[in-house]
């Protein structure tokens, strides 16, 4: 299983100073290739690891990093225990190791009283985690929700939909439902609902192709951004760009998507010389030419001319 192994990779890197790919395909019987993305994975959960080429080359936990219990909170841990206990009935025995070594890591998810509180305080904010819990309800009693959406390129619309799972992702939760305005499944990231409302209403399941039509995308493409960090500015990154760093010997390595050209100026910005953009070129263009127009405003300054 996946999850075991994850753990296993994540507890030999505490142990080791540095550790190859070959050792640890070998150990856990998996192919190199397998491990790369193991690894990769491993990063996007939050967990530095730095990768290093030559004869000497491998992995290990980034420089000043230290995992230790309190890492993972309940709150962290619960949500992939309960999911485990859930596959139980299918998979047997085969996800009973993770459970053991989740639990080992924090003994209170062996308290399922525990567990079903907190599950729901995974959510930032009350209101959210409001939504969650109806948006849950109406999964499991098959009842239609209308909800006020904000898109990621900020439309507002209105939508009924028929829940079909709750997702936990990159630290936000998402429902997958089938939508009756576009008539395709489409997922819906829950913090940007403004309002929902559970119907009376029940629906029956239906069959739904996998991928929408290109042409019935929720948001608009925006911008594909490449960002290197020194990791100097590392926790600040981790939290602002959650799942989305690569970490490397001497950076972390961003790749994300921003929706308004202004707000990406502005990020961009604030960071200084922490930054630099791998790509796109147009947008190292702007950044420019918004740093040059600050300098211009400030230069009337000078002298004492303005006051």
């Amino acid at each position: 299983m996946r999850l075991d192994r994850l753990l296993g990779i994540t507890l030999e890197l505490m142990a080791k100073r540095r550790v190859t790919a070959a050792e640890l395909a070998e150990k856990f019987e998996v192919s190199i290739r397998t491990i790369y993305r193991d690894v990769e994975l491993i990063n996007q959960s939050g967990i530095p690891v730095a990768s290093f080429s030559g004869a000497d080359g491998g992995f290990e936990l980034m420089n000043g990093f230290f995992l230790t219990r309190q890492h993972f909170s309940v709150e962290d841990l619960s949500v992939i225990y309960t999911l485990l206990k859930a596959m139980e009935g299918t998979m047997g025995h085969a996800v009973t190791p993770a459970m053991r070594k989740l639990v080992s890591l924090n003994p209170n998810l062996a308290n399922e009283a525990n567990r079903e509180a907190v599950i729901w305080s995974a959510s930032t904010s009350e209101e959210e985690r409001a939504n969650v819990q109806a948006l849950f309800r109406a999964v499991r009693q098959f009842r239609v929700v209308r909800l006020t959406y904000t898109s990621a390129s900020d439309t507002l619309s209105e939508r009924s939909v028929e829940p079909l799972n709750l997702l936990w992702e990159k630290g936000a939760w998402y429902l997958e439902a089938y939508c009756r305005l576009r008539r395709g499944k489409r997922y819906f990231r829950v913090s940007r609902i403004v309002a929902l409302e559970v119907l009376e209403e029940a629906y029956m399941p239906r069959q739904i192709p996998d991928e929408p039509p290109e042409n019935e995308s929720e948001d608009v493409q925006g911008i594909q951004v490449h960002l290197r960090f020194s990791p100097t500015v590392r926790l600040r990154v981790l939290e602002q760009f959650r799942g989305e760093c690569t970490y490397q010997a001497e950076s972390i390595e961003v790749k994300t998507t921003f929706y308004k050209k202004d707000y990406a100026l502005s990020i961009i910005v604030s960071y200084g010389t922490d930054v630099e953009i791998v790509s796109p070129a147009e947008l190292r263009d702007a950044v420019i030419a918004h740093v040059e127009s600050i300098r211009q405003h400030y230069a009337k300054y000078q002298g004492g001319e303005g006051t």
